[in-house]
């Protein structure tokens, strides 16, 4: 095995939300190595300008680099919408984002060729998740919708609160009566999704945290036999971060508090 392939596989996000990118690779790929950097000193990316995200997605991917990596895994939305090209360009590693396999997913997954997008309001004005999926389908119906109150209220750990399902019913009610699919078009969102399918029986929700994992497998081709380790960065550590980040991986973390190199 060469030093490439005994390096671990890179993994940023703006915060704790990656982490369910992170848990379906794991699943997926149990042999190999993760680092995971969230930026939780800097979250959320979601309300931040375009040309602030690709600051923070290339200091995170260059930060990621300079430890050693074999891909990188952008498990972030925001920054998969804004920087994915960039991060190509800036690295000599698989570069994987989280929007194209969702997009994917969602256009295998509906019926009605209408698809609804929630995601923070960069992701959506970016229109990413429109483009991908029409590239797939030209005659699908694309209806996004900015959530931005869910990411905070979700790393606060209120994942099945009244708080919680009235901002969902603000966001969501309108949106659900013209799509039969939603795309989970932030990674955080998966967290709270046991709550959006009890509010929203016949809808079909789409987390592209099992197509990111599956997209990773093609690009590295593992077959690495034992068992995986995982280191997990912080920018900011906080005693709410590693209280999600245990109760989404069921396992027990140890989680290291790093500075980032500003451009």
């Amino acid at each position: 095995m060469g030093a490439m392939e005994r390096l671990p596989i890179g993994i940023f996000d703006s915060g704790v939300g990656g982490l369910t990118v992170l848990k379906s690779m794991r699943k997926l790929l149990p042999g190999e190595d993760f680092i995971y950097f969230g930026d939780t000193a800097r979250v959320p990316y979601g309300t931040k300008s375009e040309r602030t995200i690709i600051r923070y997605s290339l200091e995170n991917a260059r930060f990621l680099k300079g430890i050693g990596i074999k891909a990188l895994v952008v498990a972030c939305n925001t920054s998969s919408a804004y920087a994915i090209d960039i991060l190509k360009e800036e690295l000599e590693v698989p570069v994987i984002g989280v929007i194209k396999p969702g997009a994917s997913a969602a256009v295998r997954s509906t019926k009605s060729g209408s698809i609804g997008v929630i995601g923070t309001n960069a992701t959506i004005k970016s229109r990413a998740y429109t483009k991908e999926i029409l590239a797939l389908n030209p005659f699908a119906r694309v209806v996004g919708r900015a959530c931005p109150l869910l990411v905070p209220i979700i790393e606060e750990g209120l994942l099945n609160d009244e708080v919680t399902r009235i901002v969902i019913r603000r966001y969501l009610d309108e949106l659900v009566k013209e799509v039969d699919t939603v795309v989970l078009g932030c990674t955080h969102y998966p967290l709270i999704k046991d709550t959006l399918k009890e509010i929203y029986t016949d809808i079909n929700f789409v987390d592209s945290a099992d197509e990111t994992a599956k997209a990773v497998r093609e690009a590295i081709g593992s077959k690495r036999e034992r068992e995986g380790k995982v280191r997990i960065l912080v920018s900011d550590r906080t005693e709410r971060f590693e209280r999600i980040a245990r109760m989404i991986l069921e396992d027990e973390i140890e989680v290291e508090e790093v500075a980032v190199d500003k451009e």
